[in-house]
């Protein structure tokens, strides 16, 4: 019999839109993508010679369960190089990605019947990760008209015993917003221990500027990783910087659930943090062009783009004129236009007539989609 936690977890949505897409691709129908959330790019070649010389090296061991002590005094340097704090080796745990850097923060902090806040539009793993560990998550719905920016006044008056955490991700999937530097220090003064989603950091454009929460607090567990910013998905590396009090806890977790980061990848990520900046430089300025292209686009096709994203590499729209079911939009999409999407509803209630379209795709693949979409809309 399977247990009842797990047979209330929710499908991750973007996933059967993919499925669906891969099976539509499987009877000859092409299909455009742009419901991913993953780089189109190749993984550096600085970070290949790197994975390279670890297997030539015969790197292909267990690690210490908190990471190459080289990777993790690298990423410290990234965080002092970017941000100016200064995090110690021994406050960062590696791991194989930040799906379980979730799953042990969460498991760490959490007991049944504690409440973490989150934010809404939020990635749409979070409430179920919470649940999962016995955890209630509470929404804190944000409004178009502010940016979908969470509001620390409105914080305040959720705030009670059961408040464990947190969580909060800028530059944000999936509206793109990147979360002003007045509100992060509001945030870090309510007294509430934050999970900060960092994973998007370094993909902003304009004038735009992520700041990391540990500027402004020491309550505060980081999540972080390769895949986005170095466009490493398939090598599943991330990592935690959290309070040295936290460390033991996650640790053993890590060691018990997965043991250790995979070697090679870790071994790789060193050369991503010291030798890609060439790389990333010129993956921005590609997404940049992107951005602009499709925000433009989409607002012709009769979008309603109320915040126009600085950071990672999404535009989240409202659809409502095509239908008012997100749900229904992206089934239209996929199966009249070939033009795969992710229902706003994947991102929370209050957002259930949006749609998230992805500009980690070719300007020449988001121009077919857009135009498919010209031609179905009639507009």
């Amino acid at each position: 019999m399977i247990s009842q936690k797990a047979q209330k977890i929710t499908s991750f949505k973007v996933m059967d839109i993919l499925e669906r897409a891969k099976e539509l691709e499987a009877q000859g129908k092409e299909i455009v993508h742009l419901e991913i959330g993953e780089p189109d790019f190749d993984t550096p070649d600085c970070v290949k010679r790197g994975a390279l010389k670890a297997l030539n090296s015969n790197e292909t061991h267990y690690t210490h369960s908190l990471g190459l002590l080289e990777l993790r005094e690298a990423i410290c340097e990234h965080y002092k190089a970017e941000y100016g704090v200064s995090i110690e080796p021994d406050q960062v745990l590696v791991t194989s990605g930040t799906s379980p850097a979730m799953l042990l923060v969460f498991s760490a902090l959490l007991d049944p019947g504690d409440e973490v806040i989150v934010p809404e539009p939020y990635y749409p793993c979070y409430p179920n990760f919470i649940r999962f560990v016995g955890a209630s998550p509470v929404f804190h719905v944000t409004s178009s008209q502010g940016g979908f920016m969470p509001d620390p006044g409105q914080l305040k008056k959720i705030l009670n015993k059961k408040t464990k955490a947190l969580i909060i991700n800028s530059p944000s999937n999936p509206t793109g917003q990147v979360i002003e530097e007045e509100i992060l220090k509001e945030l870090a003064s309510l007294g509430v221990t934050i999970i900060s989603d960092e994973i998007y950091h370094g993909l902003v454009y304009g004038e735009a500027k992520c700041h990391s929460i540990l500027e402004f607090t020491d309550n505060a567990f980081v999540l972080n990783g390769f895949s986005k910013r170095y466009a490493m998905t398939g090598w599943r590396l991330g990592y935690i910087i959290a309070p040295r009090h936290a460390m033991r806890a996650l640790q053993k977790l890590q060691q018990n659930f997965l043991i250790s980061a995979n070697s090679i990848s870790q071994r790789a990520a060193i050369y991503a943090l010291k030798e890609a900046k060439a790389h990333l430089e010129a993956m921005v300025r590609i997404y940049d062009e992107r951005r602009v292209f499709m925000v433009s686009r989409l607002k012709e096709l009769g979008f309603v783009i109320h915040v126009e994203p600085k950071g990672a590499f999404y535009v989240f729209a409202d659809a409502s004129h095509v239908h008012p079911d997100s749900l229904e939009v992206s089934h239209i999409f996929l199966e009249e236009a070939g033009v795969a999407v992710t229902p706003g509803v994947e991102f929370g209630g209050s957002v259930r007539s949006f749609v998230r379209f992805s500009y980690a795709n070719s300007l020449q693949n988001i121009q077919k989609g857009l135009d498919r979409l010209l031609s179905l809309l009639g507009s």
